[in-house]
């Protein structure tokens, strides 16, 4: 075997969902499948959560919502947050960030209004206008109006407190509708963030989001990649590009088939990552290539050609590895490339 191994645990994904089913009591618990299910596989993961009971899927852009409903059939909202002008024709969602949008929808759609984030979303301005003016809501089925935190993986940020507030003051200026407000962090940060449809993205695929306590989340990835070749070398002998990595003495190097183009940042450099070979911690040595990361393995000398080494794991999950990289869980499992082979344990 020459490839890594990503192996998928589509159950796990499923138990979280349905942990975050209980802890959202106020309302249903909507998935967010956008890039692909955060670089996972949004066909088996739709498709379990659609058998397990979930019945309202997000995704970022029209084509993610058109694969999603050839693959799900007719029957689940699938809501497209960046909005799409012939979403009927698709049988989509279109969640309205403007009032051009709105004047231009007509049939069921999610509103969204900007309570801190300043990214989509009516402003202040709109909002005024269309309190004095609603006839742009005219034709439109409001399913559900929606916001997102900003700051929620942040439980005491001031910013949480600032949009509940926003969010509950617009709603009573708009026509009733039903209320969509806590991403993954949110659903942890108590009642006042409940609604009727929680939006939960990275808290699906294990990433923690309780920053700073321990993660209420299964882990759902595990990457493993095999060695390719093992080779001594002398003290004094470089490794890999730039020679940035010195042998201080004889040692057994493992090289494994990975790099930057599958997904694992160059930033991770030396000194900075170890994987999990036959029950020990094996450092990384020599830069992060394209395609091949170096190991030493020294310290197990049964190590051979072909063994695994576990880069995300009961040993390190994709948290810590997105610390080590200067960067967060989210990027980590997005950049996940596809020269993997694929394993999916079922539902």
């Amino acid at each position: 075997m020459t490839q890594g191994l990503l192996t998928i645990d589509v159950g796990a994904v499923v138990r979280n969902w349905r942990r975050l089913c209980e802890i959202h009591s106020t309302g249903a618990v909507a998935a967010v499948l956008k890039a692909n299910a955060y670089g996972l596989g949004a066909g088996p993961i739709g498709q379990a959560l659609l058998a397990a009971g979930c019945r309202h899927f997000f995704v970022a852009q029209p084509r993610e919502g058109i694969s999603l409903r050839k693959l799900l059939g007719p029957g689940p909202m699938i809501a497209v947050l960046g909005g799409f002008r012939r979403a009927a024709e698709f049988d989509l969602t279109p969640v309205l960030n403007t009032l051009g949008d709105l004047r231009a929808c007509s049939g069921p759609a999610i509103l969204q209004v900007d309570t801190g984030m300043s990214r989509l979303g009516l402003d202040s301005s709109e909002l005024a206008s269309l309190a004095a003016d609603p006839s742009p809501l005219e034709g439109v089925e409001l399913l559900y109006i929606m916001t997102h935190l900003a700051s929620a993986d942040e439980a005491d940020h001031p910013m949480n407190a600032v949009q509940a507030d926003r969010f509950a003051e617009i709603c009573l200026k708009l026509p009733r509708a039903r209320r969509s407000f806590a991403n993954s962090s949110g659903i942890f940060l108590g009642g006042r963030y409940a609604s009727d449809l929680a939006r939960p993205g990275c808290a699906l695929y294990g990433i923690n989001p309780t920053p700073g306590k321990p993660n209420p989340m299964e882990p759902v990835v595990r990457l493993d990649l095999p060695v390719l070749q093992l080779r001594e070398i002398a003290a004094g002998q470089t490794v890999g590009y730039g020679g940035s990595w010195m042998s201080a003495r004889p040692t057994r190097i493992a090289t494994v088939a990975a790099g930057y183009a599958d997904g694992l940042p160059r930033a991770l450099g030396v000194g900075k990552l170890r994987g999990m070979l036959r029950g020990r911690w094996v450092p990384m040595v020599g830069r992060v290539s394209m395609d091949l990361m170096t190991f030493d393995v020294t310290e197990v000398p049964e190590a051979d050609e072909g063994d695994l080494i576990e880069l995300i794991g009961p040993s390190q999950d994709a948290d810590a590895l997105a610390r080590l990289a200067g960067t967060i869980g989210y990027e980590v499992l997005t950049s996940l490339g596809n020269r993997y082979r694929r394993k999916y344990l079922p539902a």
